[in-house]
């Protein structure tokens, strides 16, 4: 199960990335979310690696017109971050300059002192070093879309809200749809995972029960959609038919569904 290796809306959002940068950001920014999903954790840390080593090269690009060629081994890592940061004011925004590549250095930190892609680091790769990785690159690449995006402010906001989305490695966001991985869960806790991977978001409850694949709607409705109404972990508007998670229902997912699904 993989998340595409393209995303139209990235490509878009980056169009005015030279395509030599532009791909390499995108194909490692895609392949890390994907191993994310898939819980490869080891595959989460080497392609942190990639993202950071594009990243940085589209920024030597843009600040100073010299990149160090793909292929050839970046051999200081945050000296050449730090050289952007003492980049003239006037070659960059502070973003480019300074807050993304301090980024960068403690992504590719810990990408390399945590066991993250390398046999004997400190530590085995775990799910709060990938998550870290995710979010971390995340913000990344948002800020980089808020600053050369050619898109109008709307469809920018959009595309970063939809990046900055949580990532759940039990969802899984797969050409227009949304799938629980963990087919044994009841249709209750599999419904509050689903609204809780984007909680300010309200969704129709006929798409919830598409996502689910209930095999009846009336039947969802009446016991999982009214249950979890009168519990008060949604909001379940039966004339809109729209159904957005509670912050009790926020708490339930943090603090009881996703602590036994992680053991």
């Amino acid at each position: 199960m993989r998340i595409k290796s393209t995303d139209p809306g990235l490509e878009v959002a980056l169009s005015s990335v030279p395509s030599h940068f532009r791909s390499r950001l995108i194909k490692s920014y895609v392949g890390l979310k994907s191993a994310f999903v898939e819980v490869q954790y080891d595959t989460c840390g080497l392609r942190t690696g990639k993202f950071c080593e594009a990243m940085l090269r589209f920024l030597q690009d843009r600040l100073t017109g010299i990149f160090i060629p793909f292929g050839q081994k970046i051999t200081n890592f945050n000296e050449e971050c730090a050289k952007l940061e003492r980049s003239p004011q006037h070659s960059a925004p502070e973003s480019l300059r300074v807050l993304i590549p301090r980024a960068l250095v403690f992504l590719y930190t810990l990408r390399n002192k945590r066991g993250i892609g390398h046999v004997g680091g400190d530590v085995d790769a775990n799910e709060i070093d990938a998550v870290t990785c995710v979010r971390v690159a995340d913000w990344c690449l948002c800020e980089l879309i808020r600053v050369v995006h050619t898109l109008s402010l709307e469809e920018a906001q959009s595309l970063l809200d939809a990046i900055a989305a949580r990532q759940l490695p039990q969802v899984w966001a797969v050409i227009g749809k949304k799938r629980v991985l963990d087919s044994s869960l009841d249709y209750k806790s599999q419904t509050l995972l689903l609204l809780y991977s984007d909680p300010q978001t309200g969704v129709p409850a006929e798409v919830l029960y598409a996502w689910t694949e209930h095999s009846n709607f009336s039947v969802y409705r009446r016991d999982v959609l009214r249950p979890l109404h009168a519990e008060r972990f949604v909001e379940y508007d039966s004339e809109s038919e729209m159904v957005i998670i509670s912050p009790l229902g926020v708490r339930q997912v943090e603090e009881e569904l996703l602590p036994k699904l992680q053991k």
